[in-house]
């Protein structure tokens, strides 16, 4: 295997083992220190992942040379070659017949030649279809950014507004950034955002905000600026296009996603104070009133992400308090473990491999790793044969079984997933299912991704699992499957899920297909007819709709409460401009039998849930 790529493999799986530690970690970190520490701690895992450096001696550099000692031991030992013919002297007859046995090869041996070749040249060359995926995952991120900067470009009107301009001037200057900031406006996206390198903008979909609101996003994305999000965004996506087959990297990806934006809360909390932060965080609400057609991009960073995060975000502001000194001490020593440990944890270097012997200096070795006797000394046939594994060692199919067995088992506590990796290749089908099923049960996503890739082609096991994951409406593990169908399969489960309504597997069948076009129609369609009963429904109450503005007795609703019953859906609308606030009135039936206004309480009571992260 070329000596480079080794290095990067060794590179992603130190990397990995750090992504490991992190978001094992993040369980008790989470509430406990610095929202923007956790952000910016990954810079260390990402600098693991891509310089090849590292100190002489580290885990991965002794595991290396010892897989690479193992390696070269097994190549050699068949090498054994028969002791020369030294004239005046006669071999023995049974080491006469031994060498005249291993000097004519089998006829089985001759059969696979051939795939030994062809898997030699595969690992020598395998170096060249990582970098070809990588340049190409690379090239399409950058087009797919270049085709939304032009959708963001074509309806962009810069603000002429003098008083926004200045406020937006007064915001810039107060968070020390001299460089100019254009502000613009684009009713196709769907949230306030910052874009541009070396032209910075923000985007807001309109211009008709609330003062106050107005300074926060303001704040917002010029921290996002001030802090160079966008040059971290794309340096964490060319760390994945480098180490697109390791899906510890895809995790990181997602989850420094997250953390830009808890991190970006916590330093806009940090300038305004905490008793700004129920402000701060309706702000974030009203954000997200405006739907816009086009969803923000790796190239963007944006004041409301998605909606799923939109409440957790809201949690952590209202808990936001500043640092004490055991958190700062504590932040302090977490930051040395984890780079002392990507330097402990290494890479696999140049001088691992000088001192790894390899084929060309086999005659430094003992005879039992070499094969070969010294040149001018004869040793008893019985004697080179006690240098030898003995012939039974580890021969037969159960034994091997046993250990590929235990090693995953071993590998799997310890959360390595390379080394799963390739102890699960090793195991035998009834193994396998096991083991799928085990890690489906766990839950754990990620190491049943890497255990379907190392599945036979012609394996059963992918649409089993598939059925079970379609029962139990597990998407995660559904949408890992699909990789193992074809386009047949994949039409037939896309029916399937036509069928019975279910939106969210027809969301990553269709995308699997490339027919993301076709759901969006699907859904929009869907959308305007829910849109359309709900309406006819409300008008038997005396509630109005106009677009997502709902009207009562002639007066625009600023609180709109629709809550089915068990609490299982609902309908909530917040219109800054409204003068009342309504709630639906169903009875068990869920049948809608009329609107009330809602008291001060009830209003002061939903705010207070809607921050609350429990």
């Amino acid at each position: 295997m070329n000596t480079v790529f080794k290095i990067f493999l060794s590179m992603s799986f130190s990397g990995g083992l750090l992504i490991l530690t992190l978001l094992l970690g993040k369980r008790w970190l989470k509430d406990k220190i610095s929202r923007q520490w956790q952000y910016y701690i990954w810079l260390v895992v990402i600098l693991r992942l891509l310089l090849p450096f590292g100190p002489e001696v580290s885990l991965l550099g002794k595991t290396y040379q010892a897989v690479d000692w193992a390696v070269t031991r097994a190549d050699a030992l068949p090498a054994r070659q028969p002791a020369p013919n030294i004239p005046g002297d006669a071999p023995a007859a049974g080491l006469e017949q031994k060498n005249e046995y291993a000097s004519s090869p089998s006829e089985s041996d001759t059969d696979v030649r051939p795939f030994q070749d062809i898997a030699v040249l595969l690992a020598e060359h395998i170096w060249l279809i990582w970098l070809v995926a990588a340049l190409f995952l690379l090239i399409r991120k950058v087009t797919i950014y270049q085709g939304f900067m032009r959708y963001i470009r074509a309806g962009l009107t810069p603000v002429s507004d003098m008083e926004l301009l200045d406020r937006l001037s007064i915001a810039a200057e107060q968070s020390g950034i001299k460089r100019p900031i254009e502000l613009c406006v684009n009713p196709l996206v769907s949230s306030p955002l910052l874009t541009g390198f070396f032209h910075p903008c923000i985007v807001l979909p309109g211009t008709d905000v609330p003062e106050k609101d107005f300074s926060y996003i303001v704040l917002h994305e010029l921290t996002h600026y001030k802090r160079r999000d966008i040059f971290f965004k794309w340096l964490i996506q060319v760390t994945v296009c480098l180490h697109w087959f390791n899906p510890l990297v895809h995790l990181m990806s997602s989850e420094i996603t997250r953390a830009c934006e808890f991190s970006c809360d916590e330093a806009v909390l940090s300038k305004i104070g905490s008793c700004n932060a129920q402000d701060y965080g309706k702000t974030l609400l009203d954000a997200m009133a405006a739907i816009g057609k086009y969803k923000e991009n790796i190239g963007a960073v944006t004041l409301s992400e998605n909606k799923q995060m939109l409440k957790e975000r809201l949690g952590a502001i209202m808990k936001f308090k500043g640092q004490s000194k055991a958190v700062k001490l504590l932040t302090a020593a977490l930051t040395l473990c984890v780079v002392l440990g990507a330097s402990f944890v290494g890479v696999y270097s140049t001088v691992t491999a000088a001192n790894t012997p390899n084929a060309t200096n086999t005659e430094k070795l003992p005879l039992a790793q070499s094969g070969v006797l010294p040149e001018n000394e004869w040793q008893d046939d019985s004697q080179a044969d006690d240098d030898l594994p003995p012939e039974n060692a580890i021969s037969s199919s159960y034994e091997k079984q046993y250990i590929a067995s235990m090693q995953a088992d071993q590998y799997y506590e310890a959360g390595s997933l390379p080394l799963f990796d390739i102890a699960f290749s090793q195991l035998d089908k009834g193994a396998q299912e096991s083991w799928l099923d085990r890690l489906y049960t766990d839950g754990s996503v990620a190491f049943f991704s890497a255990a379907v890739k190392r599945l036979d082609g012609n394996s059963s096991l992918p649409a089993d699992f598939a059925e079970k994951a379609y029962a139990d409406e597990q998407t995660a593990f559904f949408s890992i499957l699909t990789d193992c169908m074809g386009e047949a399969e994949l039409k037939l489960w896309l029916d399937r899920a036509l069928e019975d309504g279910n939106i969210a597997f027809q969301s990553i069948l269709f995308d699997k297909l490339q027919q993301n076009d076709v759901f969006d129609e699907l859904q929009e369609k869907r959308e305007k007819e829910l849109e359309k009963a709900q309406a006819a429904e409300y008008r038997t109450a005396g509630v109005t709709m106009n677009g997502k503005d709902y009207y009562y007795e002639g007066q625009l609703v600023n609180i709109f409460l629709d809550i089915r019953p068990g609490k299982s859906f609902y309908t909530l609308n917040m219109n800054p401009k409204g003068t009342v606030n309504i709630k639906i009135v169903r009875d068990a039936d869920n049948k809608i039998t009329g609107a009330i206004y809602m008291t001060e309480t009830e209003v002061a009571q939903l705010l207070e849930d809607m921050m609350d992260d429990d």
